[in-house]
């Protein structure tokens, strides 16, 4: 019998995928190869809806668009290195299509963080399936072509956008807390060298949410969730001094660890429970966490915003710790199941601080939601943070040399106590 055209079509068909699979071993039926890299996110930065106050300042911000005719140039330090590059940008919280008419990839001067210029020669062009110009859908994300870039670990890297028409609104994505400066120019300058004179500065970071790297498959990422003191509230601007920067300054200097990544997944005002400054952590953990390139751990160091913004009441108070309790175990839960480890935190003390009630409801909470850490068994391990802070003569107060003023937020010395609390060892 001869062969019906629509069989010949399905032979011919079935012949050519037989030859693409034949010519991708890694993909081939049966093949149990293990790849030998893999894609490890290196930095990122937990993205929120900008508030009127955290908007780009005019006249950068309209009525009903911004970034209209835009440069925007920032940098970031990445923790673990590689050779492969690609960046994310996100669109969230915007309503509206986010186009990207330009970007690039650079050195900034002297390697510093907060640099307004680039190294000559080093820029880069970012393009997205080959092209330069991309748009982020609605509440999505984007991942650029990736990028050959031999970089070493606690580099520092410059991506310069410009945004020809803006975004036709005013939900902007955004990380308020950089504790980075970033620059705004008029026009499209991407590939100038320097954008000041001219450039209006902002310590925000807009748009891009994520760097990954293609690293040996023994290279894994730590993620942290956190509120203000993990995001650096107290910390020096442009220095990369918060908590997980020190702590991960201290990894990279080990051979058994220099290949750990560390994601700083916190935001000031940022609770376990409620939405707050960005959503709450249970509604975020997926997003920031369990969806994240490389994560094998997870550090818990949050609910301090979930006491001090509940009733000063015993009942208020007694409800709050226990909800916490049970938030705390769902995220292990949910952690484990993506086989990562979690690590929980006990909250540091906030005595003098405006969340201190003077009949000491918010610390009693405090102290039990801790005592729980400690005890309860729920985390595969504790970190005392609030034991390393404490001021041993008034353990409801921070250590006076450790805090910034507000006696909730720690100073660059204070986180690096919090840094040197986390056992290197824990994080081979």
């Amino acid at each position: 019998m001869q062969p019906t055209r629509r069989t010949a079509i399905v032979a011919t068909t079935t012949t050519a995928l037989s030859a693409l699979v034949a010519t991708n071993p890694a993909r081939a039926e049966g093949s149990s190869a293990p790849p030998v890299t893999h894609w490890v996110n290196t930095w990122t930065a937990m993205p929120q809806l900008t508030e009127p106050a955290n908007l780009p300042p005019a006249p950068f911000t309209g009525t009903r668009s911004v970034l209209v005719d835009t440069t925007l140039r920032q940098t970031l330090r990445i923790t673990t290195g590689g050779r492969k590059l690609r960046l994310r940008f996100s669109n969230a919280y915007g309503d509206t299509p986010l186009p990207l008419t330009a970007v690039t990839l650079a050195v900034p001067q002297d390697g510093r963080a907060g640099a307004s210029a680039i190294v000559p020669g080093s820029s880069r062009p970012v393009t997205f399936a080959g092209r330069r110009s991309a748009t982020v859908a609605v509440g999505a994300q984007l991942v650029s072509d990736p990028l050959d870039l031999d970089l070493c670990p606690a580099s520092v890297l410059t991506v310069t956008m410009y945004l020809a028409t803006g975004q036709p609104s005013l939900a902007l994505t955004s990380h308020p807390g950089s504790r980075t400066t970033s620059y705004l120019r008029s026009g499209d300058h991407t590939e100038d060298q320097d954008l000041l004179p001219g450039a209006t500065p902002v310590d925000h970071w807009y748009l891009l949410s994520d760097v990954e790297i293609l690293a040996p498959r023994a290279t894994t990422a730590v993620a942290i969730l956190g509120d203000s003191l993990t995001d650096g509230r107290g910390s020096t601007t442009n220095a990369n001094d918060r908590w997980p920067d020190q702590l991960y300054d201290r990894l990279r200097t080990h051979p058994a660890t220099a290949s750990v990544a560390i994601l700083n997944q916190a935001a000031g005002g940022n609770r376990v429970l409620n939405d707050g400054l960005g959503p709450n952590v249970l509604a975020r953990l997926d997003r920031d966490v369990l969806s994240r390139s490389g994560v094998t751990r997870l550090i818990v160091f949050e609910g301090v915003n979930d006491i001090g913004t509940a009733d000063a009441t015993p009942a208020a108070q007694h409800r709050v710790a226990e909800d916490l309790l049970a938030a705390y175990g769902q995220i292990v839960v949910r952690a484990h199941a993506q086989g990562i480890r979690v690590y929980g935190a006990t909250l540091v003390p906030f005595g003098g601080n405006t969340y201190d009630d003077p009949a000491g409801e918010r610390e009693s909470a405090r102290r039990a939601v801790n005592s729980w850490i400690r005890t309860a068994g729920c985390f595969d391990v504790v970190l005392d943070f609030d034991r390393a802070v404490r001021d041993p003569a008034d353990p409801r107060r921070l250590l006076p040399s450790l805090q910034v003023g507000d006696w909730l937020h720690l100073n660059p010395v204070g986180y690096g106590v919090l840094a040197a609390t986390v056992p290197a060892g824990l994080l081979r």
